[in-house]
């Protein structure tokens, strides 16, 4: 039987310099699997995406990308596989939305940078799958928050990953927007075969995109499994520090 394992953590321990935020980590994701991870603010869940995106280095264990250590991936040969959406956007003041998803492109073009017609094919293709077409010759920084998370999630996909990298990739939308991302997610990992690790804080939005969800507290990984599983209100009450029976039918929704 065919492994389409495309990430495995093994024992990974994450944090900076020899301070450890969260140890012992070790799941594994599919193709065209979608997984979030859950859990309180500070809890860990950007340094674990940081370090598998080789942003800073792990302080022990794993994390194996199509069945090789990324300690010993070249960087290039990373960007070719890894695709990263992280909230810090880079400074854009004279780069229009065709630009910004150019950009996703660059890790095939050689050293002199120069798209080719099946790149800038591939740019044309994932602007227009993200709905943002119309955009191409805007500035970026003239668009709405939302535009701006669907330019930038085009230039993630224009990158052609194996693996998918998003933390908290709905944040500052209004309910549409969000709405609209997270089913664009979800339709890429599906139909590319793509496999995404995202964090988000809108668990309930969140179980609506995932296959599966991840929790971490207390510097370890809490509990895995389903999202129906894991949305129940006592799990929820648990992981958050809540009150035992705050959260009582149908408030989930309204919180998270």
């Amino acid at each position: 039987m065919e492994d389409n394992t495309v990430l495995s953590l093994d024992g990974l321990c994450v944090g900076y310099g020899k301070k450890q935020v969260v140890s012992d980590i070790s799941f594994s994701i599919k193709a065209g699997e979608t997984v979030c991870l859950i859990g309180p603010n500070g809890a860990g869940k950007s340094t674990i995406l940081k370090t598998i995106a080789k942003m800073i280095p792990p302080v022990s264990g794993k994390a194996v990308l199509l069945g090789r250590d990324i300690r010993h991936i070249k960087e290039t040969e990373l960007a070719r596989n890894v695709s990263c959406m992280f909230p810090q956007v880079p400074d854009t003041l004279y780069l229009t939305c065709s630009d910004i998803v150019e950009n996703g492109r660059y890790p095939y073009t050689g050293m002199f940078g120069r798209l080719s017609g099946s790149d800038r094919d591939k740019v044309n293709e994932s602007m227009e799958a993200t709905g943002v077409t119309e955009l191409a010759g805007r500035y970026f920084h003239t668009l709405s928050d939302g535009q701006k998370q669907r330019v930038m999630f085009a230039r993630a996909i224009c990158q052609e990953p194996k693996l998918l990298l998003l933390d908290e990739p709905a944040s500052f939308l209004d309910i549409r927007y969000k709405l609209e991302l997270l089913e664009l997610i979800r339709k890429f990992s599906k139909e590319r075969g793509t496999a995404v690790l995202f964090s988000m804080h809108e668990i309930t939005l969140a179980g609506r995109t995932s296959d599966r969800m991840i929790a971490i507290k207390n510097g370890k990984v809490d509990s895995m499994g389903r999202p129906e599983d894991m949305l129940d209100p006592g799990h929820i009450e648990e992981l958050y520090d809540l009150k035992k029976g705050s959260l009582k039918d149908g408030m989930l929704n309204g919180i998270f």
